[in-house]
């Protein structure tokens, strides 16, 4: 169409995984298992699970467009203050309202190689020019390398730490070395969206940098190991000073009442969190060992999913895993035309992708 944005026409759209019910409809399957979108396979808390199912919901009301109630707990558990939060509709919803905030014609932002496809989206929809930086040789975030692309016409950096979909993490002193490089006029994001995943003694929060660097933000979610990827919660930590500028620009009520109030109450489970993170490490140890088997390799991961050399077209695994019902992701539309990705699952489910991986690579 000649009257819009040539921009946004030259944009592929983002592919979620595949539905369960899509897929047994198509296939006429009645046993379908879905490890493609790196969601929690035991769910989420019980306490959530009561709110949603007992509780008393206002749907006729507007929910509290300021979410000070769950701002204000979760500016207490991670130690800073609730004006430093922007709330959204998953981390997603963030992620490009920061960039829309941001970005202008004329300016770039810096994305390490492999990055989650959602950065280059924004960014060209905020008419934005892309830069990538070449990833390591095994496949992780190369800082050296972005720190060489910056220019003058540099404005934002996206480094996703555990990154989506290779799995590849970078240590809290590499993104040190990395803020204190920088110009203080370039934003660098932290997309911690696979955070609590990652127990390691040379990996952490960037978040105890942001005193220091008022150009650093952190992203997070509650769509992976809270369990809460239906609902849409994710939000920044940011300054002061520029979450004030965000929620200028974000749409009123973007978090409705029900997932304001299930965050309120996810937080206070520890529990989940702790068998969760637990849980996918047994998880990861049971593919790693499977696929050994296989005699396949895998990039080591900080969150709860593998990417997996196949040594063939992914697209074509992809399509034939279908057909004995497990949907996984293919990821050649981030330069891993080879590769596939499978989330951790419960145990029965990640047997079963191992066994039907066999299968159809006639191992």
């Amino acid at each position: 169409m000649e009257n819009t944005n040539k921009k946004i026409q030259s944009i592929t759209p983002y592919k979620p995984g595949k539905p369960v019910e899509e897929l047994a409809r198509e296939m006429g399957l009645s046993d379908v298992i879905k490890l493609a979108s790196n969601e929690n396979p035991l769910g989420f808390s019980s306490k959530v699970a009561e709110l949603l199912f007992t509780g008393k919901a206002e749907l006729n009301r507007y929910p509290d467009g300021s979410g000070h109630e769950l701002k204000k707990i979760l500016a207490k558990k991670l130690d800073i203050e609730p004006d430093q939060l922007t709330l959204g509709n998953g981390s997603n919803d963030v992620l490009d309202l920061i960039t829309r905030v941001i970005m202008e014609p004329g300016f770039e932002a810096i994305i390490p190689e492999h990055s989650f496809v959602v950065y280059k989206l924004s960014v060209t929809c905020a008419n934005g020019e892309i830069v990538v930086a070449p990833a390591t040789s095994g496949f992780g975030a190369d800082l050296e390398a972005v720190r060489e692309k910056i220019s003058s016409k540099t404005r934002l950096i996206f480094i996703a730490n555990p990154n989506n979909p290779t799995g590849t993490w970078v240590g809290l002193k590499e993104i040190e070395r990395l803020l204190s490089a920088v110009p203080k006029s370039v934003w660098v994001v932290i997309d911690e969206a696979y955070f609590e995943y990652l127990d390691h003694p040379q990996y952490g929060s960037a978040l105890c940098l942001m005193e220091r660097f008022e150009n650093l933000i952190v992203t997070r979610t509650f769509s992976k190991i809270y369990g809460l990827a239906s609902l849409r919660l994710g939000y920044s930590v940011t300054s002061s000073r520029f979450a004030d500028l965000l929620n200028r620009a974000r749409q009123p009520f973007n978090v409705g009442g029900l997932t304001l109030a299930a965050g309120v109450v996810a937080l206070s489970d520890d529990e989940f969190v702790t068998e969760s993170r637990q849980k996918n490490e047994k998880g990861l140890s049971q593919l790693e060992k499977g696929l050994d088997e296989l005699g396949l390799s895998w990039i080591p991961s900080g969150g709860n999913f593998l990417a997996v050399d196949c040594d063939r077209d992914g697209q074509e695994l992809f399509r034939e895993l279908l057909k004995e019902g497990v949907i996984i992701r293919a990821i050649g539309e981030y330069g891993m035309p080879n590769y596939i990705r499978v989330s951790v699952g419960l145990p029965e489910e990640n047997s079963r992708f191992l066994n039907s991986l066999a299968k159809v690579l006639g191992a």
